[in-house]
């Protein structure tokens, strides 16, 4: 689930995960906006279950993204706010940080 809040000139983008979502113990989110590096931003493990992480984002951008949790295993959000072909046969998730 992605929720925004937009500011004057970025989009604080708050990445979140159920616990329905995966069963992992951590969880990174990953993307262009990170060059992918699973260590960049580590998802904060939340008390009810599930993972968290807000991240400041230019506005009026698209940036790719998907999750990797502790053993390397890669994810998408169940609700982005779009999909796009990978180079690996797959689909990478969209965030879009346009204020409409």
């Amino acid at each position: 689930m992605l929720k925004k809040q937009f500011l004057k000139t970025k989009c604080k983008v708050t990445f979140k995960l159920s616990p329905e979502d995966t069963n992992a113990t951590s969880v990174s989110v990953v993307g262009t906006f990170n060059e992918w590096d699973p260590s960049a931003n580590p998802m904060k493990a939340l008390k009810s279950g599930g993972f968290s992480k807000t991240i400041t984002l230019d506005k009026d951008a698209e940036y790719e993204y998907r999750y990797v949790d502790q053993d390397g295993n890669w994810f998408n959000d169940p609700k982005p706010d779009g999909t796009t072909p990978n180079e690996h046969g797959g689909e990478n998730c969209v965030v879009r940080t346009y204020d409409v």
